[in-house]
């Protein structure tokens, strides 16, 4: 369908607050491993994979057939009757879990769910409806994960069913606590928040090992495994949103928060958990899982079996195919090109982040956030034949994310595309 007649039609029936990347939005009608094709036949390479989810690539036979099977037996029956894929996919993550001991997974169909429900767990557990968040992040689009997300753009209301304090976010580039050297007083900062914003009994702490929407900001070495220590002086847990960095994403380890050498007491996972299929899961202490009381609870939707038997192919995919070192040798060339680039180009504030979830601060001359020019090197990237996301406060960070299948050559023309890119955007800025 031609987009523009399409685009019209969408204006008509669903919210006006639905995002759409471009001026003149795209339908993307076909997908083929790390390429994808629009409705008019243009052909691009998907560098930002369905908002960080796309992790094995699209169209990827051995996940295609799992679907196609189950839904040749049965499509739907709901947890009120035992389902295999979805024992066997919870052994699988327990398997594979950073945490340690008795482990127990609840499944959900998103993120945002998942979230909502390791904040159910934990205050629960805890007894309190305190919880700690990062500025910055960003949990999700229900109503409490809403409140825990530290984005104004992302939070429609200051309502919320939780007690939730922020604490300063380990933001190299922005921090307000060092001066050209990180000191980690943002660390520190948590003890602050504990001992006069909150009555001292919080029930967790949650935090993106990589904050995702908030622009792939990475926490410096030593962050984490000093909020630990202060969390657990106090008994609150810790929980690892593990959304968009799990299952190799990262290169360096499996799960994010792995390369902080600090263990969660829960991690949530969705997006690359089923590669495009919807569904989430809360991994964390048997404990923790098992502090649901009361009537019978059951959930319609939460791992059923088309995505658990598709969740349960996308894993092994990634682990016979090695996935986590591909992230890890080509995220390792791409950022070395990206930083290469931002030597000689003053709109590059920063480059950041690890693996296959790489950053680009795009600013103005004086060094404040220039969105516009983040826009207009999306658009310059989509002439050329290749799509990347964007995120931050300021909406002025490129966000980089493509399946962990992507080969070198790919990569390589990628970086090609970001260099010219970065030119045309930078001196479109110094001329305006």
């Amino acid at each position: 369908m031609n987009p523009d007649e399409l685009r019209e039609r969408h204006k008509a029936v669903l919210p006006e607050w639905i995002s759409l990347y471009y001026e003149r939005p795209m339908e993307l009608v076909r997908g083929e491993g790390f390429k994808v094709w629009d409705s008019e036949g243009n052909e691009y390479l998907d560098f930002f994979g369905g908002i960080v989810t796309t992790i094995s690539g699209h169209n990827v036979p051995e996940i295609v057939e799992a679907v196609r099977e189950q839904a040749g037996k049965i499509f739907h029956s709901s947890t009120l009757y035992l389902i295999e894929n979805q024992v066997k996919l919870a052994e699988k993550l327990v398997s594979l879990s950073p945490i340690s001991g008795d482990q127990k997974v609840f499944f959900t169909v998103s993120g945002t769910e998942a979230n909502e429900a390791a904040l159910l767990f934990a205050t629960t557990h805890r007894g309190s409806s305190e919880v700690l968040a990062l500025r910055s992040s960003y949990h999700g689009r229900s109503f409490a994960t809403m409140a825990i997300t530290g984005q104004a753009s992302w939070k429609p209301t200051a309502r919320s069913p939780l007690d939730v304090s922020y604490v300063a976010n380990p933001y190299q580039y922005r921090c307000k606590f060092c001066d050209g050297k990180c000191n980690l007083l943002c660390a520190d900062d948590v003890q602050g928040v504990i001992e006069t914003a909150t009555t001292g009994h919080v029930a967790a702490f949650i935090a993106e090992p990589i904050q995702g929407v908030g622009g792939f900001i990475e926490a410096p070495p030593g962050y984490f495994e000093r909020v630990k220590s202060i969390l657990d002086e106090h008994g609150i847990l810790f929980i690892a949103d593990e959304v968009q960095t799990a299952f190799g994403r990262t290169g360096s380890h499996f799960w994010g928060i792995e390369a902080h050498g600090v263990e969660p007491d829960m991690i949530t996972l969705a997006k690359g958990l089923g590669n495009g299929l919807s569904i989430g899961a809360v991994v964390g202490r048997t404990e923790l899982i098992d502090s649901i009381s009361g009537n019978l609870h059951v959930s319609t939707f939460g791992g059923n079996h088309l995505s658990t038997a598709g969740a349960l192919a996308n894993i092994e995919y990634i682990l016979e195919h090695n996935l986590q070192q591909n992230a890890d040798e080509i995220g390792g060339y791409l950022k070395d090109r990206l930083i290469k680039m931002s030597e000689n180009n003053p709109a590059v504030a920063e480059v950041r982040g690890r693996g296959l979830m790489l950053g680009i601060e795009i600013v103005g001359p004086g060094g404040e956030p220039d969105p516009a020019a983040a826009v207009r090197f999306m658009q310059e990237c989509r002439t050329r034949g290749v799509l990347v996301g964007k995120g931050g406060i300021k909406a002025n960070a490129i966000r980089i994310s493509p399946p962990l299948t992507i080969t070198r050559e790919a990569a390589e023309e990628a970086a090609n595309v970001f260099e010219e890119a970065l030119a045309i955007a930078g001196a479109t800025e110094k001329v305006g």
